[in-house]
């Protein structure tokens, strides 16, 4: 009984694991053909493998700076994100004070809120001030709701360390910015590991807030990936190895947080 149990728990995962491989399997297959042979007769693989989908975007200056105007205001977003967050989380787990659960709640109605909400303000605000078209624009809308989502992951785990150690740290005379950088900070950088990768995700592949208050000089990736479809069709290879080179930041963040991620889902809010 045992041993059909685990063979049918195996045969699951399997299955799952194809069918979460499947979409990004058929994005490269279609990403190494020509736009000929993807509207032609199905095929499983590329009969005529190319690599000149992938030549365009990185010959291009329009598609690579794409990619690098989403890294600086994403890396931008998950660094700001994290140092407001870190001070407001504390506040929230170490003390009490006259509203504190309904600012609480209100800061997480922010990340509820669809970004279509906001968009009209920060344009006419971004237009007024001359902050459209800039890194930090997008950047500080992104940390609308990232901030949010912030707080309430490194507030679930700056409660479960102890108030103890607050105290300690006092009594041995530690001021409180050398309290926080050297005890505190190392017992929840699991947290922050764990807040910094889904601020950069969240940044990341959000496209509303990000293409329209943008141009020319901080358009994201995903807004030039709409360049693709004209009035002679879709550009399915050029689109598909677009598609392909988005997932490598994330993959590569994962794989450098991949044991915060865990210890997130053991300790905290994730």
């Amino acid at each position: 009984m045992r041993d059909d149990r685990r063979w049918m728990r195996t045969l699951m995962i399997v299955v799952y694991i194809l069918f979460a491989l499947l979409p990004l399997y058929w994005m490269l297959s279609i990403s190494l053909r020509t736009n000929e042979e993807t509207l032609s007769a199905f095929s499983t693989f590329p009969r005529h493998v190319t690599f000149d989908n992938y030549k365009i975007i990185f010959t291009d200056p329009s598609w690579y700076w794409g990619y690098i105007n989403s890294i600086i205001y994403v890396l931008m977003n998950t660094v700001m994100s994290v140092l407001v967050a870190l001070p407001a989380a504390y506040a929230f787990s170490r003390y009490r004070f006259l509203g504190d659960k309904h600012m609480f709640f209100w800061l997480l109605t922010n990340r509820m809120t669809p970004p279509a909400v906001f968009l009209l303000p920060f344009f006419q605000w971004y237009s007024s001030v001359g902050l459209m078209d800039t890194y930090i624009a997008v950047a500080l809308a992104h940390m609308l709701f990232n901030v949010p989502l912030a707080v309430w992951i490194l507030e679930g785990f700056m409660s479960g360390v102890s108030r103890e150690i607050d105290e300690t740290a006092y009594i041995d005379g530690y001021s409180f910015p050398a309290f926080f950088i050297k005890i505190f900070l190392p017992l929840i950088k699991s947290g922050v590991g764990v807040t910094a990768f889904f601020c950069f995700m969240f940044s990341w592949v959000e496209l509303l807030l990000a293409r329209t208050l943008t141009t020319v000089n901080a358009k994201p990736i995903a807004a030039v990936m709409t360049r693709t479809i004209s009035a002679a069709g879709m550009d399915w290879g050029v689109l598909s190895a677009a598609g392909v080179l988005t997932i490598i930041p994330g993959a590569l963040v994962i794989y450098f947080v991949r044991n915060y991620i865990a210890k997130g889902f053991a300790m905290g809010r994730v």
